[in-house]
């Protein structure tokens, strides 16, 4: 069903020019009337989402390399999966997509004595509040191409993999939980045959977990455990107690004792381990205390421990970071990933601070064989170097953006817009809107805000972009570069118990523009704000709407380390709509639960919370129905209250009764959260939903759902948008994602489901004339050719499949065929003068059983090469009305196209009925190159068949006139000339020049006489 010919191109939108004909489909051959059932279901259709980045990197906790094998190295993302390079990160390829339940790794590691041999546990150690769950334990076998799953898949994080340096099925796990509670899943694993079982060696509670281990370099046998008691809550975050701390078995894990003489005693928190090979005696313990939290260092394989350095630089942010590494040929060399990236050449009693490409450091890999060469990640992504650390190899590289949202502009072509975490906002181009010498990264904006966002663009004017930074609005202008800031209340949540702040702000702050009104502006704290003036003046115009608990109005961060950064804010808003159907009715939901609704604009409020929602969920998105008012749908997930279900609601009656979409057994897995839901703006009933693990749609207004993941990475589904018929999709670790052209399940039908498939045309939606190179398929990013997308089915594969498109008259435009030729553009049999006919050509098009997607580039057939085969491309047609005919075997139907002009040249002043003049031109022009070029292919035949004919004067002067010569610079002679008039005509919309015409009479004329003179020789007659 698939092959490289079938990429699907967004065309940005459905222009409103005028009223057309419904898009209906009429068979007219070989049936009597359109099929009845849809042909296919919805995971059948052979459709792709594409990625259009960013390509700049996203957060990376997991780094290894491959020993022996310089330049290859892996990257576990922190919701993007696993990558690798084999080029010292001068280019990175996802290993994982399609293998993986979860977009979160943990741990990476490579079997020292067999490096085909890669363990991966999943689920990341940095444990912010959008921390992704793991799901296990994957090996390959084969450096990385495949994958299969090996167990433990409900330990939650994994902190780190450990492999006997002997005997790759000798593996152990750190094990640090469940994230969101206690479980009793936490502790160190240990496989002795490849995975296919595990016993658990070591076990505290059922709340501190394993986080790092490390093996003896000289005696596997000794291994190292670093125990951390650690739970994410919506309003906090719990690192440190009594337990946990470093403990050490000698038996290869069987028996386990505590270390301590010299360590901290007191509460312990986060710890992390390093041993080098150049001294194994000497045990490095990085860890979070109080007291006495510090880097501490053994000589005597931990039997004691001295503190060699209280940098508070090193153990900052502990839950996040604490990392330390020592250089396998020189123990006194040591490195720390935290905020900065450190380094100690005495053993760790004095630090120097080194460049990074980004901040926020998280992990390293040093080659035992050239220390100077390492990897390390951060949450840019990840980097390389081949110089110990003085320059680092790109993060441009790797598309694993996490991203908070979506909001789409209404320029052609659209951009989208989010908060990329841990760097900018961020907006790209769903297609190029222009050459780039700089490539496509030449197109990424930050349009105000920060990291977490959102970016809003202002309806009408999309230079001007309404953005936040963790609670922070602000009035981006794009044309100057400039943030005017417009702060609700104007004081600083960082540091703040929030039950003490006036206006309670998380990072993430809805802003929504008013579909009514773009100079009206909703921003959330605890209440809604509205803004006429891009945020000069706010008025409040709700009370409090939010659950606000005082048990969680607590500061971040305990019992050692305090964390407060907006991230914990419990009680504020994080979701506000407006019914795009009605003014006034205005929806907002809470992180902490509630729901509320006012139809008056906000003069009136109403608490409107689904009954039987347990209390406290995340109302992570609200979606007003596009179709009715009193309708609407709210996605809320409660997994950081360690409760996975899904909760997708609908109300009709404005939220007085509500029923719940997703029971765990109608189609979305009872262990996906939900992040966000959408009804398509085309047809009532048809939703989109984004859970933590995958897209699903639903024809019947969410009585059943269906997979509809296609070829989209395993990662979460932050938010979704629909513009113009195109999905666009957010996500926590993949940057943005497009699956365009909506319109084959608008006209699908769940309820008409039957036995076996139909032939069937899709009526396509309305193609745009663009101009713009495209990518290749899954590059980021991926840019598809522009054209006409013509969507239909196969029933039974054997049949010849033939697609013709015919313009307003019944005219043939172009035609292509299953079994022609890729090349083949005319039929060869035609007049000297005569234009091609339009033969079949295959292009792509697919006659094997079940759903197919075909581009027609809107262009008529190139010019004859002389043989009747076109070559290269012919002129663009116009716009207008067409129609496309499919036949299978003696089936037939016909279904309208709509072509229109980009609507950038129109208002240019390029009309619909200049396009059509160049049009004509283009095929006068190529109508002549064609000429041109079957009396050169004649004059060679001739020559061939007669070699005599080449003395001739008159056929050695015609040959000269006609032929460019060879060598540096000859004079370009008339087949040349014509090719380089036909190029003039082509190139863009424009309208012709005179000179154009007026060149084609000139060569035309030449062309003519060359042919009398030809005709006067006796052999060019016969």
């Amino acid at each position: 069903m698939r092959f490289p010919f079938l990429i699907l191109a967004v065309l940005g939108g459905t222009l409103t020019q005028g009223p057309l004909p419904a898009q209906e489909t009429s068979v007219v051959m070989g049936s009597n009337r359109p099929s009845a059932r849809p042909p296919v279901r919805p995971s059948e259709l052979d459709l792709r989402y594409r990625s259009i980045g960013p390509a700049r990197g996203g957060r990376a906790t997991a780094v290894t390399g491959v020993p022996g094998q310089p330049g290859a190295f892996y990257m576990g993302a922190t919701g993007g999966g696993v990558w690798k390079t084999t080029d010292y990160g001068q280019s990175w390829r996802p290993m994982s997509d399609g293998h993986f339940a979860t977009g979160s790794i943990g741990a990476i590691r490579v079997a020292p004595s067999r490096t085909d041999v890669v363990y991966v546990g999943t689920g990341s150690d940095g444990i912010r509040s959008n921390v992704i769950q793991g799901k296990g334990m994957y090996r390959s076998d084969d450096a990385g191409r495949s994958w299969r799953h090996i167990g433990l898949r409900n330990v939650g994080q994994i902190g780190a993999v450990e492999i006997h340096p002997t005997d790759p099925d000798l593996v152990y796990v750190a094990a640090i939980g469940q994230p969101f509670g206690p479980g009793p899943d936490r502790g160190v694993y240990r496989t002795r045959n490849g995975g296919a079982s595990w016993e658990r060696v070591f076990f505290l509670s059922d709340s501190t977990g394993a986080v790092d281990l490390d093996l003896a370099p000289d005696d596997p046998n000794t291994i190292y455990a670093a125990m951390w008691r650690v739970e994410r809550r919506p309003w906090t975050i719990i690192s440190g107690a009594r337990e946990g701390g470093i403990w050490k078995s000698t038996d290869g894990g069987t028996t386990w004792k505590q270390l301590g003489g010299g360590l901290p005693t007191g509460l312990l928190g986060k710890p992390d381990l390093a041993v080098s090979p150049a001294d194994p005696n000497r045990l490095y313990v990085l860890i979070e205390a109080a007291p006495g939290g510090g880097l501490y260092r053994s000589d005597d394989r931990g039997e004691t421990f001295r503190l060699t350095s209280a940098e508070n630089g090193l153990i900052r942010r502990p839950f996040y970071y604490i990392n330390v590494d020592a250089d396998p040929t020189n123990a006194d060399v040591v490195y720390v990933n935290n905020e900065g990236f450190f380094k100690s050449v005495d053993g760790g009693k004095t630090w120097a601070r080194r460049p990074t490409p980004h901040g926020d450091n998280h992990d390293m890999w040093i080659d035992p064989a050239d220390p100077r060469v390492m990897v390390q990640s951060n949450d840019g992504g990840a980097n390389v170097t081949r110089d110990g650390g003085d320059t680092w190899s790109t993060q441009e590289n790797q598309p694993t953006a996490e991203l908070y949202q979506v909001a789409l502009d209404d320029r052609f072509p659209a951009w989208a817009y989010a908060g990329q975490q841990d760097n900018t906002t961020i907006a790209v181009p769903l297609l190029p809107p222009f050459d780039a010498p700089g490539g496509p990264s030449a197109f990424w904006r930050d349009v105000g805000g920060c990291e977490t966002g959102p970016a809003v663009p202002k309806p009408g004017d999309p230079d001007i972009v309404y953005s936040n930074c963790k609670g922070q609005f602000g009035r981006f202008n794009q044309r100057t570069g400039q943030e005017q800031r417009y702060w609700v209340g104007g004081e600083n949540l960082y540091g703040a118990n929030p039950k003490d702040l006036k206006y309670r702000f998380q990072r993430v702050v809805p802003i929504h523009v008013s579909p009514h009104d773009p100079n009206i502006v909703y921003h959330g704290s605890q209440f809604l704000h509205r803004t006429r003036d891009g945020g000069i003046t706010w008025e409040t115009i709700s009370p409090d709407l939010t659950a606000f608990e005082p048990d969680k109005q607590v500061f971040s961060g305990a019992p050692i380390t305090r964390d407060i950064t907006g991230e914990e804010h419990y009680s504020t808003l994080y979701a506000v709509r407006e019914s795009p159907v009605r003014q006034g009715v205005i929806w907002t939901g809470a992180n902490d639960g509630p729901v509320h609704v006012t139809r008056d604009g906000g003069k009136t409020w109403r608490k409107v919370t689904p009954s039987g929602l347990p209390p406290g969920g995340r109302v992570q998105n609200i979606e007003p129905s596009p179709h009715d008012a009193a309708k609407a749908y709210v996605a809320i997930y409660r997994y950081l209250l360690n409760d996975w279900q899904p909760y997708i609601y609908r109300t009709i009656d404005y939220g007085a009764t509500w029923t719940r979409l997703t029971t765990g057994a109608n189609g979305i897995p009872a262990d996906f959260p939900t992040r966000v839901v959408r009804e398509d703006p085309d047809r009532p009933g048809l939703l989109y939903a984004g859970t933590e693990f995958g897209v699903f749609v639903s024809h019947d207004d969410g009585a059943t759902w269906h997979s509809f993941q296609l070829n989209l990475p395993v990662t979460p589904v932050t938010d979704m948008a629909i513009r113009g018929k195109d999905l666009v999709l957010s996500t926590m670790g993949r940057g943005f994602w497009v699956l365009d052209n909506l319109t084959p399940l608008h006209q699908m039908t769940e309820g008409r489901r039957g036995g076996g498939a139909e032939n069937h045309l899709f009526g396509p939606r309305d193609a745009i004339r663009m101009r713009y190179q495209p990518t290749r398929q899954g590059t980021t990013p991926e840019y598809p050719p522009p054209g006409a997308q013509i969507d239909y089915v196969v029933a039974t594969a054997g049949d010849v499949v033939k697609l013709e498109v015919l313009d307003a008259a019944g005219m043939m435009v172009r035609s292509f065929a299953s079994n022609a030729n890729p090349v083949t553009a005319g039929p060869g049999e035609q007049e000297m003068r005569g234009p091609p006919q339009g033969g079949p050509s295959t292009g792509g098009l697919s006659a094997t059983a079940g759903h197919h997607r075909f581009i027609w580039d809107l262009r008529h057939p190139g010019p004859d090469n002389g043989t009747g085969r076109a070559v290269g491309q012919g002129p663009m047609v116009p716009p207008g009305r067409y129609q496309v005919r499919l036949s299978i075997g003696n089936w037939s139907a016909t279904a309208p196209l709509v072509i229109r002009a980009d609507p950038r040249v129109t208002a240019d002043g390029v009309t619909d009925v200049v396009l059509a003049e160049q049009a004509a031109l283009g095929l006068r022009v190529r109508d002549f190159v064609s000429e041109v070029n079957r009396t050169v292919a004649r004059l060679r035949d001739l020559k061939r068949a007669t070699p005599e004919v080449g003395n001739d004067p008159v056929f050695a002067e015609a040959e000269r006139a006609l032929i460019t010569a060879a060598g540096a610079y000859p004079t370009p002679m008339l087949q040349d000339q014509a090719m380089y008039l036909y190029s003039l005509v082509n190139g863009a919309d424009q309208r012709p020049g005179r000179d154009v015409t007026e060149r084609l009479a000139e060569l035309a004329a030449r062309h003519q006489a060359i042919l009398a003179r030809l005709g006067a020789l006796p052999a060019w007659n016969k």
